[in-house]
């Protein structure tokens, strides 16, 4: 597959005239035509869902787009979970992964209806967890937090 830059470097000093660097530019048809060959490969399996690490770009009209084209958004933190719900992804399209995380986050992810994904070793080490349900072991405390 050849690869192309959709734009020429007269265009990029013309933008740099106008814009402060450095900046990003993105491609918005090679985006959503990854995120098209990405769902493809795995329309195989209809329950997939393919979730952004926000952390990796976290950057609204990219989000934007990646909501457009059926993703979800991988989040491990407040910003990144409002984020999500300033562009509309809510709900079962948000998955929430985090350590060493205030409760104000969980309480936020839960809020909205997001998938949490509670890492064992997370739950056994993280102070935060015993602020659920003080005086109970911590795996009961999370039981308790998702119901």
């Amino acid at each position: 597959m050849k690869k192309t830059v959709p734009f020429t470097l007269e265009q990029v000093k013309q933008i740099a005239q106008t814009y402060p660097t450095p900046f990003h530019i993105y491609d918005e048809q090679a985006i959503r035509e990854n995120a098209r060959r990405l769902t493809a490969a795995f329309s195989w399996a209809p329950e997939f869902q393919e979730y952004f690490a926000v952390k990796a770009a976290p950057n609204p009209y990219l989000l934007k787009i990646l909501k457009e084209e059926g993703f979800g958004g991988d989040c491990s933190s407040m910003a990144e979970l409002v984020l999500c719900e300033k562009v509309g992804i809510t709900g079962e399209k948000v998955m929430f992964t985090s350590n060493e995380t205030p409760i104000e986050e969980y309480i936020k992810a839960k809020e909205m209806g997001a998938v949490l994904n509670f890492l064992l070793r997370s739950i056994r080490n993280a102070d935060t967890t015993a602020e659920i349900h003080k005086g109970k072991p911590n795996i009961q405390r999370c039981r308790e937090f998702l119901n």
